[in-house]
């Protein structure tokens, strides 16, 4: 196999040929497998003495590389009073995936678990987002402005975007790996395609609240869900937009009244939460969910005793 190594001006030749070193034993190369550097071949009916064994040698200094520097996820819309980003813009990367007026993914999800993102109330105006954005799940539904002034298709305007896929291959500390629908709604009129055409364009971004109006949070009862597993995926949260946590709370089986005891639930992935038990849950159920901020929301009794999988169930509460 290749070995490919990066090194900087100021190890020493002798620290790099160790780091060679050790990348072709931890290989298998065959010069590892000879003693004293040198080939010995049997054959032609010549029998050979064993060489005499070398002292071991003294263990190369360690090579330390240094650790790269990460790049810090940017703070909570409602940290900076709505404006997102402290009111300032920072400095991204663009590129775009899926069809030219499409949402991204083939099948309108991706890595956070929403469905349908081509249709209202994502509208196609979603995104990847590398790590920092991404968060480990823990971005999904945040939202974002973005806009573009080095192309000449850009109109400069900002557009809201919704991060709602994973971006394992960024291009930058912050790369916005875009739908192609959001990606095009950067330019000027009737140059999306233009700009379209640019692929890799830098871009300027700044968080911002997200808004659903006349929308509550929902939840999803995943596919898949039963008695002893239930799975939930948390849309539309106005603010922070983002799921930090989500907690449980059972009702009695006697009356249906809920029992008063929050049970954490586990980030399954994205923005689905799950709860896995031994013994059959018992519905109704009421969720808390908080976000990034740490405001909390409790839907009493959203998800009722009869839930199926794959249904919906909207609660009467919102985030301010």
């Amino acid at each position: 196999m290749a070995v490919r190594l990066w090194w900087s001006s100021s190890l020493s030749s002798r620290a790099v040929a160790a780091a060679l070193l050790c990348l072709l034993v931890a290989h298998g190369s065959n010069c590892a497998k000879h003693s004293g550097g040198k080939s010995h071949k049997g054959g032609g009916g010549h029998a050979h003495a064993a060489p005499t064994p070398s002292p071991p040698a003294a263990p190369p200094p360690a090579v330390v590389y240094p650790t790269p520097p990460t790049t810090p996820p940017p703070p909570p819309a409602s940290s900076s009073n709505g404006s997102g980003g402290g009111g300032g813009w920072l400095n991204a990367r663009a590129t775009w995936y899926g069809a030219p007026n499409g949402a991204g993914p083939d099948d309108n999800g991706g890595a956070c678990g929403f469905k349908g993102v081509n249709l209202p109330p994502f509208s196609a105006m979603t995104s990847c987002g590398n790590e920092p954005l991404f968060k480990d799940g823990k971005g999904c539904g945040s939202c974002y402005q973005i806009r573009c002034k080095a192309h000449p298709a850009c109109s400069g305007v900002p557009e809201t975007v919704i991060i709602t896929d994973m971006n394992y291959y960024p291009v930058a500390p912050y790369h916005f790996d875009l739908s192609g629908t959001a990606f095009g709604a950067m330019a000027k009129d009737d140059r999306n395609d233009e700009l379209r055409h640019a692929g890799i364009i830098d871009i300027q971004f700044k968080r911002v609240p997200c808004q659903y109006p006349g929308l509550t949070v929902t939840f999803h009862i995943e596919r898949g869900s039963n008695p002893n597993y239930l799975a939930v995926l948390v849309e539309y949260g106005n603010g922070d937009g983002d799921v930090v946590q989500v907690d449980l709370m059972e009702s009695r089986t006697d009356d249906g009244e809920p029992t008063g005891v929050w049970e954490p639930m586990r980030e399954s992935w994205g923005s689905i939460w799950r709860m896995d038990t031994r013994r059959p849950l018992q519905g109704p159920f009421s969720l808390r969910v908080t976000n990034e901020s740490g405001k909390t929301l409790v839907a009493d009794q959203v998800i009722p005793a009869d839930w199926q999988p794959d249904n919906v169930y909207s609660s009467i509460v919102q985030f301010d």
